[in-house]
């Protein structure tokens, strides 16, 4: 219904907000916390921040290098980006929209896509494919999470970052640290390239 409600137009600004009010009821209701959808500490600050930082990088080259070229020849269009032309060479607004960033799509995204709904499914699913589902149904949703912005080719591209996220949040014993600064990382990099009017399809 969120979903639906957004691609609508329904909710300004952005979903993120509503979806972790629903997953904080959903765990309030069960009597859980955010730290059993994976918001722990790190044991180590300096390994997590490295080890997503590095991350962040490889999937924005990765985005640069393939993936938006390739979703491009197959699709006949870029992500929608039509709301970024404003960014280049304005460095007061790049530096405030890396900043909502953070919060919005670093922070509020990986609690709820990876933190909150792929544990939730994966617990629905059960069996040893659960998380396989979980990975899969949340690769799909955060996509279309993003279709209403950035149309098909932006949703196809989220997807595929979802996807490395998802594996991410696995690889990093199903905690949210590292998929936090590794997504920041990623979209500030992008924000980066697109003040320098360097990123494909803006302009």
């Amino acid at each position: 219904g969120v979903f639906l409600a957004d691609d609508a137009g329904f909710i300004p600004v952005s979903k993120t907000p509503v979806l972790l009010a629903i997953a904080w009821i959903s765990l309030r209701l069960r009597g859980l916390r955010w730290s059993n959808a994976g918001l722990v500490r790190p044991a180590r600050w300096w390994h997590a921040i490295a080890l997503g930082t590095a991350a962040g990088i490889a999937m924005e080259l990765v985005v640069l290098a393939v993936t938006v070229p390739l979703i491009a020849r197959l699709t006949g269009t870029y992500p929608g980006l039509e709301e970024f032309p404003p960014l280049v060479g304005n460095l007061g607004l790049t530096l405030l929209l890396i900043a909502v960033s953070w919060v919005l799509a670093a922070f509020g995204e990986e609690m709820f896509y990876r933190g909150y709904l792929m544990q939730r499914i994966a617990q629905l699913a059960g069996g040893a494919g659960g998380w396989l589902v979980a990975l899969a149904v949340a690769t799909v949703m955060f996509g279309w999470a993003h279709y209403a912005g950035q149309d098909l080719a932006g949703a196809l591209q989220e997807g595929l970052s979802g996807l490395l996220l998802g594996v991410l949040f696995l690889a990093s014993g199903r905690t949210l640290a590292v998929p936090i600064i590794a997504h920041g990382v990623s979209n500030t990099v992008a924000f980066i390239l697109i003040y320098a009017d360097r990123y494909p399809g803006v302009g």
